[in-house]
């Protein structure tokens, strides 16, 4: 246990790196839903069309994922990490200064989505995951995602206090600004490139192409059911990041209280990050991330089946916040106990890929129904139901006949 402490130490500044980074990069995509109503007016364009935007950052940060930990792989990470951030400044600039939906497209959707694969969750875990022991390494990866949950507790409040006092134009501005910020996190994270990680054979051939262990991890049953899953999980939460804030204010809410919610949210992700991460190390990865699911479900159904007041919000808030971002240590764990750490970013990117798409649709199909139908009854019922499926699939598949216990590495090294 002191070599493990010793070598947590000797990480702490690529892990601190990677936390602040990650901190920032979602907080900022987080609060994004804060300037979708005084967007759409000033722009004259429809709550769909913003949210079309999100949908595409989806889209973009899931295809873009496997290639940004391919090019880590072959080229470091310091480079994609520092590129990501920059680019990051450069789409809220361009949301900042648009006065048409392509500006909305590119700043909110291509920009930001192609920084969030460079320097979003899923590179702060494969950097977070090389320079500790595989002993505590779902405690390490829970407690990176703690750190980096914190950002909305930041981001949510100063961009509505810039958009209620200056216009929304100057939150962004800020945001951008925040953006900025990320540089000197993505280039002390990228200090993990002096960690040598060789690629491990997978199947007794040999060193794989990322082609091939591509191709694999598609065969992989755990993991396509793992990645199944993710996909539910993303539209669940981008359904919450960029619609709450609208449906609070048709029910009649303050503004502020969209800003404390997702403040909250951060808040309450520290807690769930730190718990289950150190549970990861413990119990199935598979049934916990399949329980996180089905309680989150059962929360929505609670929350959207009633009225909303102030105090039910912030409970329900700190509900969504402890099953948020806890499935980020859980699904890295899995993916580097199956595959190793060499193709960790690329592998986990590919199942990334799947929660974006879900992302993408509860952002736009949210939108579109509620431009359709007037309310967001429909959009909840469909994605509670698909949770909970989601949720009780991921949880038997760590059982044997379903393959579960099959790993392609015979450890995560």
């Amino acid at each position: 246990m002191s070599a493990d402490r010793a070598a947590i130490r000797a990480a702490a500044p690529i892990l601190l790196g990677a936390a602040l980074m990650l901190s920032l990069a979602m907080g900022l995509r987080q609060s994004l839903g804060l300037f979708v109503q005084p967007a759409i007016k000033d722009i004259s364009i429809m709550v769909a069309d913003f949210t079309m935007a999100i949908a595409i950052q989806n889209i973009a940060w899931g295809l873009l994922q496997p290639v940004a930990g391919a090019l880590a792989a072959r080229y470091g990470f310091r480079v994609v990490l520092v590129a990501g951030a920059a680019l990051y400044a450069v789409g809220m600039l361009t949301l900042a200064t648009t006065h048409h939906l392509l500006g909305v497209i590119l700043g909110a959707g291509v920009f930001i989505g192609a920084a969030l694969a460079c320097c979003g969750s899923g590179m702060a875990m494969a950097v977070a995951s090389r320079p500790v022991p595989a002993a505590v390494r779902s405690t390490v990866l829970g407690m990176v995602s703690a750190l980096g949950s914190l950002g909305a507790l930041f981001t949510a409040p100063l961009g509505q206090w810039l958009a209620e006092g200056w216009g929304w134009r100057v939150g962004v501005f800020g945001f951008a600004a925040v953006a900025l910020i990320m540089l000197p996190f993505a280039w002390m994270a990228g200090r993990v490139d002096k960690i040598v990680t060789p690629a491990r054979p997978l199947t007794g051939k040999g060193s794989e192409s990322a082609r091939a262990v591509l191709g694999l991890a598609l065969r992989h049953r755990a993991f396509m059911i793992m990645a199944g899953a993710y996909f539910v999980c993303g539209l669940q939460l981008t359904f919450l990041t960029t619609h709450l804030p609208s449906y609070l204010a048709l029910c009649g809410q303050e503004p502020m209280l969209a800003a404390k919610a997702l403040g909250t949210i951060g808040a309450f992700n520290v807690l769930g990050s730190l718990f289950f991460g150190w549970a990861g190390g413990r119990w199935s990865k598979p049934a916990l991330l399949g329980g996180i699911y089905v309680v989150r479900s059962l929360v929505l159904a609670w929350y959207f089946n009633a009225a909303p007041t102030p105090d039910s919000t912030i409970v329900f808030a700190a509900l969504m916040g402890f099953l948020w971002l806890g499935v980020a240590p859980l699904v890295s764990g899995a993916v580097v106990e199956m595959f190793g750490l060499h193709w960790q970013a690329m592998v986990q990117g590919l199942a990334f890929s799947s929660h974006q798409v879900g992302s993408a649709l509860g952002a736009f199909g949210g939108g579109y129904l509620f431009d359709l139908f007037g309310n967001y009854q429909l959009a909840m019922q469909i994605g509670i139901s698909m949770g909970l499926a989601a949720g009780i699939v991921q949880m038997l598949s760590g059982l044997p006949f379903w393959g579960g216990g099959k790993r392609v590495v015979a450890e995560p090294a």
